[in-house]
């Protein structure tokens, strides 16, 4: 195998791995991936249509969600060739080029989405603290400076991560433990110096999720405080009710990122089957469950659906 004799090379070829342990049962398990890739498709796919096409959904929280369905559309296609490949076709192989693509779009769209919720709680924050102000603070042209900022930062942090890796030589068993190509995975199997590789990843996360949550607690404590001052209580339910789907959201990508990352750090006695289905969990959640998330608690989400799929 090609493996085997790769043991010191500078373009290695790595095996993938889907669930340890289950290679008879890979046609079964792909029928549960197949039907999340589906809902999480078509469920992002429909949010983006309908906020396209329907004028009265040309909002700043809606441009948002937008962001946060393309995004999530990204996030399912980067990862769903290679996991699809191994459950149907047992195609483990990937090369390092090959990888390293997977990396910059899988890492990216992360990153990317970490951004959106930022602003969606930023959008949030303003909507509820100067209701007055929203449309004179978030007009068009801002939403897209705001959107340009994303991918710049976005690039600008996960292109040098990724691209380090090309120098790094490969002298081990070249066996990755997820289905898709993950960084901190690939930079366990390097022999060389990583130290740069290192520095540059844990730059990138602060840059990224040290700040990015920060700045979503300082948008709920400004958002508290001012529903706090709402007198009547059913104000009160109803303005902090209109938050409810962003949190869902932010509950929903951090946690299980968190997560894997812990377990990747400080987990190596836990089996390798956790670490892959947690990978996969955490890749496959936000998209699956946002979709879901905002067409039950936003209203004009799901009436545009219902009109969507019951109007002849």
């Amino acid at each position: 195998m090609t493996v085997l004799s790769n043991l010191t090379s500078k373009s290695p070829t790595f095996l993938l791995t889907a669930i340890p342990g289950f290679h008879s049962a890979h046609t079964w398990i792909s029928i549960p991936f197949c039907c999340l890739y589906a809902v999480a498709l078509s469920g992002n796919s429909m949010i983006l249509f309908i906020i396209i096409t329907q004028h009265s959904l040309h909002e700043p929280m809606f441009y948002f969600l937008s962001m946060l369905s393309a995004t999530d559309l990204g996030l399912t296609v980067s990862t769903m060739s290679t996991t699809l490949g191994i459950l149907w076709f047992d195609a483990r192989e990937i090369t390092l080029d090959a990888c390293i693509i997977q990396m910059f779009f899988l890492h990216g769209f992360t990153v990317t989405e970490s951004g959106v919720l930022v602003a969606m709680a930023f959008d949030r924050s303003v909507a509820i603290c100067n209701p007055l102000r929203y449309t004179t603070i978030l007009t068009n042209s801002r939403i897209i400076q705001m959107g340009l900022l994303i991918i710049i930062r976005t690039v600008v942090l996960i292109l040098p991560v990724v691209l380090l890796l090309k120098p790094l030589s490969f002298c081990r068993m070249n066996v990755l433990s997820h289905s898709y190509c993950y960084h901190p995975d690939v930079i366990k199997l390097a022999c060389s110096d990583t130290w740069a590789n290192s520095v540059c990843g844990l730059v990138g996360l602060f840059l990224t999720t040290g700040m990015d949550i920060p700045c979503i607690i300082l948008s709920y404590i400004l958002i508290i405080h001012s529903v706090l001052n709402i007198t009547s209580p059913e104000e009160r339910y109803k303005v902090f009710g209109t938050c409810v789907s962003h949190i869902g959201a932010v509950a929903v990508f951090y946690i299980p990122m968190m997560s894997l990352s812990l377990v990747h750090r400080y987990g190596r006695s836990v089996p390798k089957v956790v670490h892959s289905i947690m990978a996969s969990v955490c890749l496959l959640l936000p998209p699956v469950l946002n979709p879901i998330i905002y067409s039950v608690k936003v209203k004009q989400i799901r009436k545009a659906i219902l009109s969507l799929l019951f109007t002849k």
